[in-house]
């Protein structure tokens, strides 16, 4: 990829020294460099899940995405480059296709690649992007396994605009304390890293408050062990309920307590948002999660509420917020160029993120760090979903980032 974009860069000097009929001076060649760069556009290949399992968290953050790259190329690029979106299709997230998609957008030009959300279906994509020395970027990835701690020294390489797990179990445990919540029980599903991280976060932060723990339970997407898992606690006694999970097990885990006419306010992640998933008998109440952004109306970002009346008008309104991330990371991305001079090098690019310090992007302000390549210190969205209606409750930002062992 890289050798292509140095070919044509070094091919339109030979063409402009021909017409001249002379070299030039080194000035004269940097110019016509700089000249060719700015003639190509800046591409993104996009590997992502149109039907699987991920498939509601990728098609949103991609849609959000295309209205970022159409907004930002109408204002001029990103140093005059215009962006573009190459796309390809995981099906599923089948290993075997996943990596032919890495090498297709390699092939094809791919100056950055984005991955699925999770970080155990996009590790084929990632490893051959970073192999390449191409930078890969994970929309919404909540876990610390985006960067050197999965991946090893190539991992400086790997990145995601998602919130890390640490970040959002933190800020729920601090909203659950502001609450007045004072006990939790936790229900932890073990099917992905980021599930068990948040709920992890949030027990070494809601103890450092003086909250205690009545009950730990555990259950896992397609185990079918998730009713077993609501029966125990709905014996606890708990001031909340607390879990993280998605899929099959959130309307069951939900429901599972209501039937049993169990009122304890519920508190999950962003993997929780929506109303998309909600049961009419019994109905969801007294139910909360975090997420990026209100898509009820109400959410306190003009620009937000912009993003969506747009994603709407193109057929793809969201049902949860993790759409906004998708344009966050376009935005980042984009920062990051500018700030690296207008360079694509995955390494230039990784030094600049690295420095990010609360820079702002349409998804809030967004930070990372050499150990910590996943976001942290964006204010969440606390959504309350009552009689199967949703509200913005109000923001929160960790004021706390916990180290997880292991």
């Amino acid at each position: 990829m890289k050798r292509r974009t140095w070919s044509a860069a070094l091919l339109a000097l030979l063409l402009a020294a021909a017409v001249t009929g002379c070299g030039g001076d080194d000035d004269d060649d940097d110019a016509a460099t700089e000249t060719a760069a700015a003639g190509e556009p800046i591409v993104i290949g996009w590997a992502f899940d149109s039907s699987g399992q991920m498939a509601p968290f990728d098609g949103p953050a991609l849609a959000a995405a295309r209205i970022r790259v159409q907004q930002l190329n109408d204002e001029g690029g990103v140093d005059g480059r215009q962006l573009r979106i190459d796309t390809c299709d995981t099906q599923n997230n089948n290993p075997a296709r996943a990596k032919a998609c890495a090498t297709q957008l390699l092939d094809g030009g791919a100056h950055v690649v984005f991955v699925t959300c999770d970080v155990d279906f996009a590790t084929p994509v990632v490893q051959e992007a970073i192999g390449q020395g191409t930078l890969a970027i994970a929309p919404c990835i909540g876990t610390d396994q985006m960067g050197p701690k999965r991946f090893g020294e190539q991992g400086r390489l790997a990145f995601s605009f998602g919130n890390v797990a640490q970040d959002e179990g933190s800020a729920m445990a601090e909203f659950a304390y502001g609450e007045g919540w004072r006990t939790a029980a936790l229900g932890t599903n073990t099917l992905l890293v980021y599930f068990k991280n948040v709920v992890e976060a949030f027990e070494k932060r809601f103890t450092e408050l003086g909250g205690r723990i009545a009950a730990r339970e555990t259950y896992a997407t397609g185990a079918n062990n998730v009713d077993a898992a609501v029966s125990r606690l709905n014996g606890a006694n708990a001031d909340v309920i607390v879990t993280s999970t998605a899929f099959g097990e959130l309307p069951a885990f939900v429901s599972g307590l209501r039937s049993l006419r169990n009122r304890t306010p519920i508190l999950n992640s962003w993997a929780g948002d929506g109303t998309y998933w909600v049961t009419k008998n019994p109905p969801v109440t007294n139910y909360f999660a975090v997420t990026y952004a209100s898509v009820f109306g109400d959410d306190p970002s003009q620009d937000v509420k912009e993003m969506i009346e747009a994603l709407g008008t193109a057929g793809s309104r969201p049902a949860t917020g993790g759409f906004l991330a998708g344009a966050g990371a376009v935005d980042g991305v984009a920062e990051a160029i500018r700030r690296a001079d207008g360079s694509t090098e995955g390494e230039e690019l990784a030094s600049e993120l690295e420095q990010f310090d609360g820079v702002e992007t349409i998804s809030g302000q967004v930070s990372f760090s050499p150990e910590l390549h996943t976001v942290f210190g964006r204010e969440y969205r606390v959504i309350r979903i009552h009689d199967n209606k949703g509200e913005y409750v109000q923001g929160i930002t960790a004021e706390v980032v916990p180290e997880l062992g292991g």
